[in-house]
């Protein structure tokens, strides 16, 4: 009873591969293009913008002026938190010092997010 399952198995492969192939064989000749290929993982087609310029180049471009902006808005919230630390007695922080590190945790994965897009 096995090896009937495996030739009933077999045998539906065969017919779906060859309808698969008719089919395709058909639309070809109807004047339709041949199936394409998708690109491979890290080659992705790069539409062009209007100026003639890659899209994908810009974006990357914005990125990593953001990622500049950013960094340098983290170093001034680090330099901040440090003052703050500094100055508070060492039992009480005040609320604004801990905002300060949501934001730092905050800015800084968003920076980890743009690179690892990249």
């Amino acid at each position: 009873m096995n090896s009937r399952f495996r030739f009933t198995g077999t045998a539906v492969c065969a017919v779906a591969l060859f309808w698969l192939a008719l089919v395709q064989g058909r639309s070809f000749q109807r004047g339709g293009e041949p199936p394409s290929t998708p690109a491979p993982p890290g080659e992705e087609q790069d539409s062009k913008l209007p100026n003639g310029k890659s899209q994908r180049d810009e974006i990357l471009k914005q990125e990593r002026e953001q990622n500049i902006k950013d960094a340098a808005l983290l170093a001034q919230l680090a330099q901040e938190l440090k003052e703050d630390l500094e100055k508070n007695d060492r039992f009480i922080l005040s609320l604004d010092t801990l905002k300060k590190t949501d934001d730092i945790e905050k800015l800084a994965k968003k920076i980890r997010s743009r690179i690892r897009h990249n």
